[in-house]
């Protein structure tokens, strides 16, 4: 049962779509505490003001849907998927409890784009 009082790791982005690369880094997440928040900044249809990050074809209950079914039978109430405004910045003051680190995957899974993904998937008529 996900546990609200509990360490938690988040994890934020768009995730448009959720793909391999997002799953691997979920679970080594995961292994940090042993439960996970993932926000999906609320960016569907507008550019989320960053270079690169333009197309967002994919709303917060697609999301939600496709990050559900990719983890609920392995991970069932380990994770909870939240929406958040269209975060671009992070900041702290000193001593506030959590840190902010990266997790370098494989090189494998560094290459998974979502960009090449959105892509194939409008070429084969899957995506508008």
């Amino acid at each position: 049962m996900f546990n609200w009082k509990k360490p938690t790791v988040q994890m934020l982005g768009r995730w448009q779509p959720w793909h391999d690369g997002h799953t691997e880094l979920f679970k080594r997440a995961l292994q940090q505490t042993g439960q996970v928040c993932i926000m999906y900044r609320d960016v569907a249809g507008v550019d989320a003001g960053k270079a690169g990050q333009e197309d967002n074809p994919f709303d917060f209950e697609e999301v939600k849907s496709n990050i559900t079914k990719r983890l609920e039978t392995k991970f069932k109430n380990r994770f909870k998927i939240v929406l958040v405004p269209n975060i671009t910045n992070i900041c702290y003051g000193r001593g506030v409890g959590y840190k902010i680190e990266e997790i370098v995957l494989s090189e494998e899974m560094q290459k998974i784009s979502a960009t090449k993904i959105r892509a194939k998937m409008r070429k084969e008529g899957k995506l508008t």
